[in-house]
């Protein structure tokens, strides 16, 4: 198991229990399991870290957790507001890694943006997290830990003053790849004694993975977002790789199984404008193709691209932008276009880099090829 930055490895990090773990810890301390929920809403609703101050729980046993346990959210490294409100943090893990997390805020909703992993193996073209590959899966403590520091800072209050009003898992990593702990830590943000989110207003965001989006229809309920990019298999394979496995027609499938399984569920298709690369009417077409034969409530999220240092994209420029919408929407497909937020603090969508020990050696291969002059500098 990960443990955050200076924590005491031989103890135990209660934000790495979901209800029922807890609960079950708790009875391997002889406790009954009720002091687990009662320890659960001083964690997760009043942001209390310290046993001490834990007052209906009884002295002998905050003696107990003192000694066996910790509550050890990530330890911010450094943080950052934009100009428009949206906040950012650079969250400390172990040997030299950091996450980044960031806070959206709209006149009628918070989202917060959460990382799965340290970097992300699956090598997306237009993503600057792909850059600088990937290290590892986060832990179920590392995962729920930034919900906790964001909820902290914002003074969020589960249930009275909701600050966080949705959960999205698409900062760094593909959330599926680290399945048990991403799944665990989903199921305290919609806990009423962790975060009490509804399962609608936590989305999971994929590139994909076919097999891991029927697992999640069996174990969880939460909203689908899938990385689209572009609706023709040749130009998805070349922007995600991923698509050579599991190409259109077999992610197609996962998702009308996953509407079936899922009741009152849609699926988001998040589709990333790129100048002359799939923004151009015969992309709307195919897309609009693609989204007929998926029946459901289903939508389109256009996001206009995000520049990063070394990419070799651009965004699409605002007449190409609105084209594309309109096409889609007169063509009967609900379509929303994602304002860009963050961008001065390189906190929009595909922006998040964090600081990644590469395993994958992606970052020096950029990097060569960025002092190549083969990848055009942004």
């Amino acid at each position: 198991m990960s443990h955050a930055v200076n924590t005491p490895a031989e103890k135990v990090n209660l934000l790495d229990f979901d209800r029922q773990g807890l609960r079950d810890f708790f009875a391997q301390l002889g406790e009954k399991p009720y002091r687990a929920e009662q320890v659960m809403k001083w964690i997760y609703h009043r942001l209390e870290s310290d046993f001490e101050k834990m007052t209906d729980v009884g002295k002998a046993l905050r003696e107990k957790l003192t000694a066996s346990c910790y509550v050890g959210p990530p330890k911010t490294v450094f943080e950052k507001g934009a100009v428009d409100g949206t906040h950012k943090w650079l969250l400390g893990m172990d040997g030299g890694n950091a996450i980044e997390t960031v806070y959206i805020p709209e006149p009628t909703r918070g989202t917060l943006c959460v990382s799965s992993q340290v970097g992300c193996a699956l090598n997306c073209q237009f993503c600057s997290t792909a850059t600088q590959g990937f290290s590892r899966n986060l832990s179920t403590a590392e995962i729920i830990g930034q919900v906790w520091v964001a909820a902290k800072h914002l003074g969020n209050v589960p249930h009275q003053q909701r600050r966080i009003t949705n959960v999205v898992m698409m900062g760094m990593g593909e959330p599926l790849l680290n399945f048990d702990n991403v799944v665990k830590a989903m199921s305290l943000m919609r806990d009423d004694l962790g975060f009490g989110l509804a399962s609608k207003r936590v989305t999971l965001s994929t590139a994909g993975l076919v097999p891991m989006i029927d697992r999640l229809s069996a174990e969880s309920d939460v909203s689908l977002a899938v990385s689209l990019h572009a609706a023709n298999d040749e130009l998805r394979t070349e922007l995600v790789p991923l698509n050579k496995r599991y190409p259109l027609a077999e992610l197609m499938g996962a998702c009308e199984r996953y509407i079936q399984r899922v009741p009152r569920t849609s699926i988001t298709f998040e589709y990333t404008l790129m100048k002359g690369v799939n923004d151009q009417p015969e992309h709307a077409r195919q897309l609009i193709k693609f989204m007929r034969r998926l029946p459901g409530a289903n939508k389109v999220n256009l996001i206009p691209f995000n520049p990063f240092p070394g990419a070799r994209f651009e965004r699409s420029g605002q007449d190409d932008i609105r084209a594309f919408q309109t096409q889609l929407l007169n063509a009967g497909v609900l379509t929303m276009l994602r304002r860009t937020r963050g961008d001065d603090i390189d906190a929009a969508c595909g922006q998040l880099k964090g600081q990644v020990v590469d395993r994958t050696r992606r970052q020096a291969e950029f990097r060569k090829k960025l002092a190549e002059g083969v990848v055009n500098a942004a």
